[in-house]
């Protein structure tokens, strides 16, 4: 395209009139000057393009703007989740006030795997965030119902099952086509088998069927019960197919029935069971014959749980778990002297308290006390003089069940003995809760 302007030029001025070779200088001048400006508008126009991909790129990585989805870039976004550990400036036990040992609390994103940071000697693990285990759990509960027959049954609400019905029909559950799990019901009230024999032409049958064994509970899971059928005044006359029973969350039951071993067989529903679907959840369905049945609350065993002991020796450097071997109150036996590892044994609010005993002149000596992985509070004492310095700290959590708390020896010295017991641990539950 450049190289045609001076020609065009010199065609145009030749036209025109007047001498060639000045007209033909002119017009190779004015190309010369159109060359140069299309060139460095070329390269603004290169530079503008660097640019606009540059900034486009950096909001990308940023993830400032732009639909993450469109992009070739897939970023992984960590979200800042609170956290009860503390990250610590200095590493080393130097001589360092424990305001300039502790900076800030750390707030960790839920890593689907686990993430370490060097602590000094001591490796912190940090595990799943709440947020997490909580969709974890919440996950793990979603797959469960998918297999969990609490979930996945077929009501059967048929008023002629009734222990109490004396209709002329002779029903037969043979003739049924079973399949799957089913919840008894009688006008739309949940309802459960009977536990005991069952008169003769009740339930609309001849041999009405009942269970053998009892109902089970909800920890015992789905069970096998065996089946019965009245006639001629023996109560197990027909000793039908055995079925499948499961309790669920709720005072209600699911069976999974199958074809009975004859007919007129039918499967009943006991109408005196019509108080248990109004239980509640911190109820259970009882009765003493088999035919009064009532709602009775259940007895919550509230537990005591109280551990002291101590270390009856001296500590020096790292110890990551000190194992005090002297225990002097274990009530629950939460505590082990063995690994020096305290279990919470239920769900609840719990206190702790730590102390040390140091003499180690111009050097600190730190004790923390460490939960599930994480370290949470510190016995911390300085000796600037020559004397004897005690330190003891406290803390209190709600735990979970199974939640596990040590004391670990981060640095300088501390010292006991089997009558002075300065180096100390223990705890107590303090509230109880679901």
């Amino acid at each position: 395209m450049a190289a045609s302007i001076p020609g065009m030029l010199r065609l145009h001025f030749q036209t025109a009139g007047g001498s060639g070779d000045t007209v033909y200088s002119h017009g190779r001048a004015a190309a010369q000057f159109l060359i140069q400006r299309h060139e460095e508008f070329t390269q603004i126009k290169m530079v503008a393009l660097a640019v606009a991909v540059f900034v486009t790129l950096s909001c990308c990585a940023l993830g400032c703007s732009g639909n993450m989805n469109s992009t070739e870039l897939k970023l992984q976004s960590l979200r800042l989740q609170p956290a009860a550990v503390f990250k610590m400036k200095n590493p080393q036990c130097e001589q360092t006030s424990l305001q300039h040992d502790v900076l800030t609390q750390v707030n960790m994103k839920s890593l689907k795997k686990e993430t370490h940071s060097d602590f000094g000697t001591t490796r912190l693990t940090y595990g799943t965030s709440d947020e997490e285990e909580y969709d974890l759990r919440l996950s793990e509960e979603d797959s469960r119902k998918k297999s969990n027959p609490c979930f996945h049954y077929t009501v059967l609400d048929q008023a002629w099952r009734a222990t109490n019905s004396t209709g002329n029909l002779k029903m037969c559950d043979r003739n049924v086509k079973w399949k799957g799990w089913y919840r008894l019901f009688y006008k739309g009230k949940s309802i459960q088998m009977p536990e005991r024999c069952v008169p003769v032409n009740k339930c609309s049958t001849r041999a009405p069927l009942w269970l053998t064994g009892p109902h089970p509970s909800r920890r015992a899971g789905i069970v096998t019960r065996q089946v019965c059928g009245h006639w001629k005044k023996r109560c197990c006359a027909f000793k039908s197919t055995p079925i499948k029973v499961k309790k669920c969350l709720g005072n209600y039951y699911v069976y999974k029935f199958t074809k009975p071993s004859s007919c007129d067989l039918a499967y009943c529903a006991d109408i005196n069971t019509l108080v248990c679907a109004r239980c509640r959840r911190n109820q259970s369905c009882v009765s003493r014959d088999r035919i009064n049945w009532k709602c009775k609350t259940k007895k919550v065993l509230r537990r005591k749980i109280h551990f002291f002991a101590s270390f009856p020796g001296q500590l020096s450097g790292k110890v990551n778990r000190i194992k005090y071997s002297k225990v002097l109150v274990n009530v629950g036996r939460a505590f082990s002297s063995r690994t020096g590892v305290f279990r919470a044994p239920v769900n609840g609010i719990y206190q702790f308290f730590f102390s040390t005993q140091t003499s180690d002149t111009g050097k600190k000596t730190d004790l923390w006390l460490v939960v599930n992985g994480y370290w949470v509070a510190v016995s911390h004492t300085l000796v600037t003089r020559p004397s004897s310095v005690g330190s003891l700290a406290t803390y209190m959590s709600f735990l979970r069940r199974g939640a596990r708390v040590y004391v670990t020896h981060n640095c300088g010295k501390s010292w006991a003995n089997a009558a002075s017991m300065t180096i100390t641990f223990g705890g107590s539950l303090l509230v109880q809760l679901k």
